[in-house]
């Protein structure tokens, strides 16, 4: 295990609109990009019949399933 200050730490924004995640390594910092190489993620889950959907996926189909969308929690 890592010293006291030593090794990376991860902090994780969960904002009501938009995510990130950050890793402070090597005395800098590094925002995590998500699976679509975008640096923030929409907050937005959403279920369908066969699948659960989460950030841009959820987002873009709110329209067409907005009962089972969640988003702007506050």
């Amino acid at each position: 295990m890592a010293g006291k200050g030593q090794g990376p730490a991860i902090g994780i924004d969960l904002g009501t609109t938009y995510s990130c995640v950050a890793v402070w390594q090597h005395e800098r910092i590094e925002i995590i990009a998500n699976d679509q190489g975008n640096r923030t993620t929409p907050s937005y889950v959403a279920f369908t019949d066969t699948e659960r959907l989460t950030g841009d996926a959820a987002k873009n189909q709110v329209a067409a399933n907005a009962s089972n969308t969640i988003f702007g929690m506050v």
